[in-house]
């Protein structure tokens, strides 16, 4: 059996066997041929001896230019049945079963989701406890948690990037400061930045720190009680009642932005999985293994999908080489277009936004993207270790987030890993 995919995430597909594909899901033979030698040099690249494979195909996916044959090996779960699609990883992709009866249709209507039994989950062979969810919130519904992360979440007292060079007064409130100028944007491109453009982390919960690597107790702050609430059924619906939403590291992507190769293994307790949720501009995500002589395996990210990492798969590499600009220009993604229902449940976390809210998110989001990554830090009783953790000082606004393209000399911003 075989079938194609689109990167339209509204476009649907559906399965066909060898020689029975419907007319729109013929590829030109040149098309073909092109992605065929372009998926051999990705192969080559990574047989090659001397630096490790994820590296190599790191930088190849970071140099690709969208809509060219460079991305025909990329893996697209938002279509339809994509578990058999034409890239070579495809036939990596399984079906994922889901605990449809842990989240009740009206917890996931109040987090905005719409219910586990209508959501689309798959895994990767090879990649055990590893979960994609293409978009399963419900229509306008993102729109809530655009705006959390723009206005709310990266308000004090959470931590940000801006804190080493700026008082916290300078940074107290970014959104009030940052309106205008986004809201202005297209009228002067040739404006300075805004202060949530110069944005690039958040840190919720417990704070992680970016000198130690390590979580500490005496550097908290309360947990957002629609995230933990959104993430404690997300974790549910995949097997993991019980999770507790304790940190969170936003990451907020322009479109020359990466996230370099790294591995989340700063919590306490592995046992409990690490939730990802994407908004805004498309990015290709590689995972690899827990070596980085191990050849990763890429995939799209579109604005709603969410990913989770358990098990075998919480501990392995991944990364971000590339954020793909809309194909349409500055634009938004289709499923941002549909505005957030005017009339909520009494008891749903999403508040209403506003039209002048929306404009700035919307100006915002044409030209970037936002991950929010949860994780629980503790097992269930567990404490902090008693040692004293010594702060190193250093700028920690800008290490890891600039490196220099060795061919084109252009320097590309950077996100801080993890690890």
């Amino acid at each position: 059996m075989s079938a194609t995919y689109s990167r339209d995430p509204g476009r649907t597909c559906r399965i066909r066997g060898h020689g029975n594909l419907l007319p729109d899901q013929r590829r030109p033979a040149r098309e073909m041929k092109e992605m065929a030698v372009a998926v051999a040099s990705v192969a080559t690249l990574a047989a090659e001896p001397g630096e490790d494979a994820f590296r190599k195909l790191f930088r190849f996916y970071r140099q690709s230019r969208p809509g060219t044959a460079a991305l025909g090996g990329v893996i697209d779960f938002s279509a339809a049945h994509a578990a058999r699609g034409k890239t070579p990883d495809a036939h990596k992709v399984v079906r994922s079963q889901l605990s449809v009866s842990a989240v009740s249709d009206h917890d996931a209507y109040r987090a905005g989701l719409q219910p586990v039994s209508k959501w689309q989950a798959y895994g990767l062979e090879g990649y055990p406890g590893f979960i994609f969810i293409p978009n399963p919130f419900l229509p306008g519904y993102q729109w809530h948690w655009v705006k959390q992360c723009l206005k709310l979440y990266s308000q004090k007292p959470n931590v940000c990037n801006l804190d080493k060079h700026m008082t916290e007064e300078e940074t107290q409130d970014l959104w009030e400061q940052s309106k205008e100028f986004l809201r202005c944007k297209e009228v002067n491109k040739w404006r300075p930045r805004s202060l949530l453009e110069k944005l690039r982390w958040v840190t919720l919960g417990y704070h992680y720190n970016w000198d130690s690597k390590k979580y500490s107790a005496d550097h908290y702050t309360p947990f957002p009680s629609d995230l933990a609430f959104l993430s404690e059924q997300v974790a549910a619906a995949c097997g993991f009642q019980g999770f507790r939403a304790e940190a969170g590291i936003l990451n907020y992507y322009r479109l020359d932005s990466t996230l370099g190769i790294h591995v989340d293994k700063s919590e306490l307790d592995h046992s409990k999985p690490l939730l990802s949720f994407s908004f805004g501009q498309s990015a290709i995500f590689l995972l690899g293994g827990l070596k980085r002589d191990e050849a990763p395996t890429a995939m799209f990210m579109h604005s709603g999908d969410i990913m989770v990492m358990s098990g075998f798969s919480r501990l392995l590499n991944h990364a971000v080489p590339k954020v793909l600009p809309s194909p349409r220009g500055e634009s938004l993604p289709c499923c941002l277009e549909t505005p957030l229902p005017a009339d909520l449940p009494r008891d749903s976390v999403a508040e209403p936004c506003s039209v002048e809210d929306w404009q700035v998110c919307s100006s915002y989001l044409k030209t970037a993207r936002v991950n929010m990554t949860v994780r629980q830090v503790l097992a269930t009783d567990q404490e902090f270790p008693l040692e004293p953790v010594k702060e190193n000082k250093r700028d920690t606004s800008t290490e890891g987030f600039c490196h220099l393209d060795e061919k084109s000399q252009v320097k590309r911003a950077r996100l801080t890993p993890n690890s």
